[in-house]
């Protein structure tokens, strides 16, 4: 679903990913640690299409990242990708509802489907009761809820996850996991972990560590740094 190889950038005279390679199937979900400032968000905006790599190759399904412009890289990500990031960036003035079926307005889907559609992966993240609730209204927990269920309603290829559980207490945290994981899987999405927790990281099928801009194999035993 997604190869990624060769892929360097640098800003400056500051090299950030040196010749980095990824492959990650249907229904696979792989977690990336590293460091702060280890170029991890850097990689997922490059996978993304948000930023553009000064060499190497990034496709998706087989589509080269490289030869679409601007226009065509945003129709791919509001087609193929879901992303759900640390700060949660939820729309304040839509409801629950509203802000989980916005990636359905940006394909054009009709308003009853949509909102049947997104009604239906707020339930499947258990907040079905909810639909109707104003962000100041959701606990830390359930805005991610949110979050994970604008990342899926669309069904994309693709799901990137930059800290997903990084403001959650460790409940919270192992709870939301579980439920990203589990729907990202069910729908055969491939699934990039971007993570601090090694518990977090525990929960993926394969664990890379990003080192002097390569991967390598990640360690998440009991004595792993995260």
């Amino acid at each position: 679903m997604l190869s990624v190889s060769g892929l360097c950038k640098r800003y400056g005279a500051r090299t950030i990913l040196d010749a980095l390679s990824l492959t990650v199937e249907p229904g696979s979900v792989v977690a990336i640690l590293g460091e702060s400032g280890a170029g991890k968000s850097t990689l997922l905006n490059l996978v993304a299409g948000l930023e553009v790599a000064d060499s190497g190759r990034v496709a998706l399904a087989g589509v080269d990242l490289a030869t679409l412009d601007d226009d065509a890289r945003t129709r791919l990500r509001c087609r193929s990708i879901g992303f759900v990031f640390q700060a949660f960036h939820i729309v304040g003035h839509l409801s629950a509802l509203e802000n989980t079926l916005l990636p359905l307005v940006l394909q054009g889907v009709g308003a009853r489907e949509r909102d049947q559609r997104a009604a239906a992966m707020l339930a499947a993240v258990g907040l079905g009761q909810r639909l109707q609730a104003m962000p100041r209204e959701l606990s830390g927990g359930e805005l991610q809820r949110v979050a994970i269920a604008r990342a899926l309603v669309h069904r994309p290829a693709l799901v990137l996850a930059d800290e997903p559980t990084g403001n959650l207490d460790p409940d919270t945290a192992q709870s939301v996991l579980a439920l990203l994981i589990a729907n990202a899987r069910a729908a055969q999405a491939a699934t990039i972990l971007v993570t601090h927790s090694i518990a977090a990281a525990r929960s993926a099928d394969r664990v890379l560590r990003l080192e002097r801009g390569a991967l390598v194999a990640g360690d998440v035993g009991p004595d792993a740094r995260p």
